[in-house]
């Protein structure tokens, strides 16, 4: 995994779990390996829908894909 790659990752997870003790330092991390701000911008919206609309769907207990329950019997489920 490049550097890059490893950063958005971390930023990824977390603003997914811990978005209140997001800091200028993990904007600051994401410039440092060459995003723009228009960048990170993107990754912010990105990130936020996906957890908006996985927790809606556990909120409403909405069935997963039948591709994605295979996975979850195959792999875990990693919310367990």
């Amino acid at each position: 995994m490049s550097d890059r790659q490893r950063a958005l990752c971390e930023f990824a997870q977390k603003l997914t779990a811990a978005p209140a003790k997001m800091t200028e330092h993990d904007i600051e991390l994401l410039r440092a390996v060459g995003l723009t701000d228009g960048d990170i911008l993107d990754t912010v919206q990105v990130i936020s829908y996906f957890n908006y609309i996985n927790r809606l769907a556990d909120a409403l207990g909405v069935d997963p894909e039948t591709w994605m329950q295979k996975v979850r019997e195959k792999d875990g489920d990693p919310s367990e």
